[in-house]
This record gives C-alpha cells, sequence and structure tokens, in this order.
C-alpha cells in the first residue's frame, strides 16, 4: 500500500534517503531539480505538486488517484504529505511522486520548500467556490516565486476544477467557459473539471500532467541521473 507522509517526518525521510548519494538537500535553500530527475530503475521519477486553496479537494484528488478511496470526512493537510504511484503513459514507465499541500495562509513557510524539484504543477480549484477560482492567479505566482523556476512560460501547469459533483445540485460557481479562458491567458494550461468522490477525470488530469512533463524534451534530458533511486517503496 502507498504511504503517506507529514512535516516533520517528509524532511527527515528525505535527508536519510539522499545519504550516499552526490546530492545536497538543505531545507529552506535551494535545491537542484534532482528528486524529480531520478530514475528509479527503467521507471521516470517525475515530482508534481497539488496547489490551491485549502478545502478544494487536493488530498481528495491525491488519495483517489493513487489508492483508489475517496473519504467525505478528511481533514485538512497540515504541512506536507505525499504519495507515489506507478503507472505507464504512452508506453514509458513512470513513478509519480503526488505531494500534496497545505493552502492555508498559515502553513506557508511549510509548503514552499518544497515546491523546489517540480516538474510539474497542478493548480486545483473547486467549481462551487468562486473565490479559489480568483485566487489561481496568486497560487501560480507563489509557486514561480518559491520554486526557482529557470524558464517560468515554458514550465508545465496543469488546472483541475474539482468537485464537479455539485454542479447537479446547482452549485457550480465557475463555469467551464470562464475557466478555460483563464488557462488560455495563463500560457494554454491543460484543464480537467474532476470529482474525487466519483472519480471523474481524475486519471485523465495526472496523466495528463506527466504528458505535459515528457513534451517538455529539454526538460526530459536532465531527468536522469548515473545513480538509480528510489524514494518510497511499496
Amino acid at each position: 500500500m502507498p504511504r503517506a507522509f507529514r512535516m516533520p517526518q517528509v524532511a527527515d525521510l528525505l535527508k536519510d534517503s539522499l545519504l550516499g548519494l552526490n546530492l545536497q538537500m538543505t531545507i529552506g535553500s535551494h535545491v537542484e531539480p534532482a528528486v524529480s530527475g531520478i530514475m528509479s530503475g527503467k521507471s521516470l521519477l517525475l515530482k508534481v505538486i497539488l496547489l490551491g486553496d485549502g478545502g478544494v479537494g487536493k488530498s481528495s484528488l491525491m488519495n483517489r488517484y493513487v489508492s483508489d478511496r475517496f473519504d467525505s470526512h478528511s481533514f485538512h493537510t497540515i504541512g506536507v504529505e505525499f504519495l507515489n504511484r506507478d503507472l505507464e503513459v504512452d508506453g514509458r514507465p513512470v513513478t509519480l511522486q503526488i505531494w500534496d499541500t497545505a493552502g492555508q495562509e498559515r502553513f506557508r513557510s511549510l509548503r514552499t520548500p518544497f515546491y523546489r524539484g517540480a516538474d510539474c504543477c497542478l493548480l486545483t480549484f473547486a467549481v462551487d467556490d468562486a473565490q479559489s477560482f480568483h485566487n489561481l492567479s496568486a497560487w501560480k505566482q507563489e509557486f514561480v516565486r518559491y520554486s526557482d523556476v529557470r524558464e517560468p512560460e515554458r514550465f508545465p501547469f496543469v488546472v483541475l476544477g474539482n468537485k464537479v459533483d455539485k454542479v447537479e445540485d446547482g452549485e457550480r460557481q465557475v463555469h467551464e467557459e470562464e475557466a478555460r479562458a483563464w488557462c488560455q491567458e495563463n500560457g494554454h494550461c491543460p484543464y480537467f473539471e474532476t470529482s474525487a468522490k466519483d472519480d471523474t477525470n481524475v486519471s485523465a488530469a495526472f496523466e495528463a500532467a506527466v504528458r505535459e512533463v515528457l513534451a517538455c524534451e529539454d526538460h526530459v534530458q536532465t531527468l536522469c541521473l548515473e545513480k538509480p533511486f528510489t524514494l518510497l517503496t511499496k
């Protein structure tokens, strides 16, 4: 079964896991994108970050995709958590490392160090919460600021409009056309309307994130290190 880790377990695990490799990791300082670029056997290890307001369903999306479960009574994430899932996209084996971050402002100092080394960012809002949609620009700016991305205009972002299951109840506050227009104005990001509750487009969204990374040929060339490395085992 996949395992989730919380602060400060994440920091301790990462530090311990990097022993013996020619890597250095200091929480809170610049880190080269080594974690995301490590090969696990013949599988590319890609790091993706889920960002968005608290309560939009980031944890539920991660748990639905990795464990195929949904908990309607789940609590807000404190700090960061991450899970791994092995998959094959277009014939290419990939280990996807999914990082779930706390959306509340008071957890900013805990989450931002883990933006470094990300290969893709999934900006997430809830279609029944207009404010969470309006905050997407701020989330994107925060990620670019703290991730030290060399070329922000080329970095792969994917946008998720979650909780689409509530549309039938008349609770939609953000229309699909409005969300797609934002995506076009912000780098032509792929957009998916998802539901962790009924598993709508969840797999498609994460697989699209992988394809966005693999499409960046220059970036893919940096994904190989001399030593194979596995951060988590199932």
